[in-house]
């Protein structure tokens, strides 16, 4: 049964891209524990990020460091984190985390909410920072 980012990718669940290429796809976690948190996954399903070849997995780290030095440029933060577990989706993905202190990749912490518009507006700045 395909994923739901494999879903995401073939357009039969939405979701706020910020970026695309052919191979890759970034966009905003749904449930993020941070403003400007980013999911980078492969378009090709696969279930964990090792079981990738190693020119995939490059390719994934160099797409997800492309988005990474745009949410720089977009969302004022100290740094941004990198996260991989891949628990909750059994599709690779990454997480680019805007932070400013070492708690906040902290995972057990309350999602923020963010509103529908909020989400919209973050993705299109995302996607014009991507584009320049």
């Amino acid at each position: 049964m395909a994923s739901v980012f494999t879903k995401i990718v073939h357009g039969k669940i939405s979701a706020y891209k910020v970026a695309e290429d052919e191979s890759h796809l970034a966009f905003l976690d749904i449930a993020p524990i941070k403003k400007g948190h980013v999911l980078v996954i492969p378009k090709k399903e696969t279930d964990k990020i090792f079981d990738l070849s190693p020119s995939e997995f490059a390719a994934l780290m160099s797409f997800s460091y492309q988005v990474a030095k745009v949410l720089e440029k977009v969302i004022l933060a100290h740094r941004v984190g990198v996260a991989v577990l891949g628990f909750e989706v059994p599709h690779a993905h990454i997480h680019l985390i805007p932070i400013d202190q070492e708690s906040d990749l902290d995972f057990s912490r309350p999602r923020i909410s963010m509103s529908i518009e909020e989400f919209k507006q973050l993705a299109s700045a995302i996607q014009r920072a991507f584009r320049s």
